[in-house]
């Protein structure tokens, strides 16, 4: 008998599964996969609280401790190398002056820039773009594909957590004095609390529930160059004036509504929701991208399963506005699945107070599970 299951082993579940650790709780994991490959794994690793509003700010920020607590104790692939937003016109210079304002009140670390520092500090940002930047020298990046598997081999090694992999969990029920969990290979599992984090178990477990939310799924391309040159050192994440213009952070500031009102309604930048953002890999490759195309989540299947070519040349030749890298060979390209409400910043539901179905993070899972699922950990366990 376990005090909790979580079911989904992504940023969101696992960083369930670890406060309950901290807390004394007796934890399993079940994954699906042989490891996480879905979300976790598909995207940047940037950890930015900044991009964020003011509620999941603090999620991201609470975030941040966490990383870098269980970093100094395990390899986790974090770089503290900040983050830096480049504005490349007066409107988005304007947003990111106002961001700065808007931190300084909630005491978050930022630091506005000049075209001159922007210019030395991002190698190969081109001076017809940048006009100067706002950076953020508190936040993290990590390497998305790995990540989640070090914290998982953390939580095993180090704090004795229970993983079960490859295994798909078919029932879920609450059975009047404890929660029964069957998986398809006919395992069965006991525990006083269950956790959802996993959108595809959500619809198979309780499908009418999950047709009747209100949650979409966004698709992301991105890709990988091949590595750079050794000497070629890109720090942190780079955010550009696309993702100014859409980030929540942004939404709070005075002249946000204004300067939306201007964007033409029928470019190839909204109609594939593009923004470009740049990292630097540990093996020196750069990852880029991305795009955005929306289904309702129980018509997901009308996003394919390929990749459109067209929305990848498009941020290519966007990206080679921005940052003239020594190299634009593509070695990697991908998409991402992404869940989110449409009403909601997170989907929470509850089944007999003992089966809790926590789903569509969305975009702010590698920035915002950490900081969230400890305060949901205390609500759920009365802590």
């Amino acid at each position: 008998m376990y005090d909790l299951i979580v079911i989904g082993g992504g940023v969101l579940g696992t960083f369930h599964a670890y406060h309950a650790m901290e807390k004394g709780l007796k934890v399993a994991l079940i994954e699906k996969d042989k490891a996480p490959q879905d979300a976790t794994t598909r995207n940047f690793g940037q950890v930015v609280p900044s991009g964020m509003d003011s509620k999941w700010q603090a999620y991201g920020r609470e975030s941040l401790k966490i990383y870098k607590k269980i970093q100094k104790d395990f390899d986790i692939t974090v770089r503290n190398e900040g983050s830096v937003y480049i504005a490349s016109n007066a409107e988005e210079m304007q947003l990111i002056e106002e961001l700065s304002e808007i931190n300084k009140a909630n005491e978050y670390a930022s630091e506005l820039l000049d075209k001159a520092s922007c210019l030395k500090l991002y190698p190969g940002l081109r001076s017809d773009y940048a006009v100067g930047g706002l950076f953020f020298p508190e936040e993290v990046t990590v390497e998305p594909r790995t990540m989640i598997h070090r914290l998982q081999a953390y939580l095993v090694q180090e704090k004795g957590l229970t993983l079960f992999t490859s295994k798909n969990v078919v029932a879920c029920e609450y059975t009047g004095s404890f929660v029964k969990v069957e998986t398809a290979c006919q395992s069965t599992f006991e525990a006083q609390q269950v956790i959802i984090c996993n959108g595809r178990e959500f619809k198979t477990l309780y499908p009418s529930l999950f047709a009747e939310s209100d949650l979409e799924v966004s698709k992301l391309q991105m890709m990988q160059t091949k590595p750079q040159d050794k000497s070629y050192k890109l720090p942190g994440s780079i955010l550009t004036g696309l993702s100014i213009r859409r980030y929540e952070a942004f939404y709070e500031c005075p002249s946000f509504a204004e300067i939306k009102s201007k964007e033409p309604v029928d470019s190839l930048e909204k109609k594939w929701g593009v923004h470009i953002l740049f990292k630097q890999a540990i093996d020196g490759s750069v990852i880029l991208g991305d795009s955005h195309e929306y289904a309702d989540a129980k018509n997901m299947d009308d996003l394919g399963y390929d990749l459109n070519m067209d929305i990848d040349d498009f941020m290519l030749a966007k990206a080679k506005e921005i940052i003239t890298l020594p190299n634009y060979e593509i070695a990697h390209r991908w998409f991402g699945m992404y869940s989110q409400c449409k009403s909601k910043d997170i989907f929470q539901h509850s089944i007999d107070g003992h089966i809790h179905i926590v789903t569509g993070i969305g975009g702010k899972g590698m920035t915002g599970s950490a900081g969230f699922s400890k305060e949901h950990i205390d609500q759920l366990f009365n802590i």
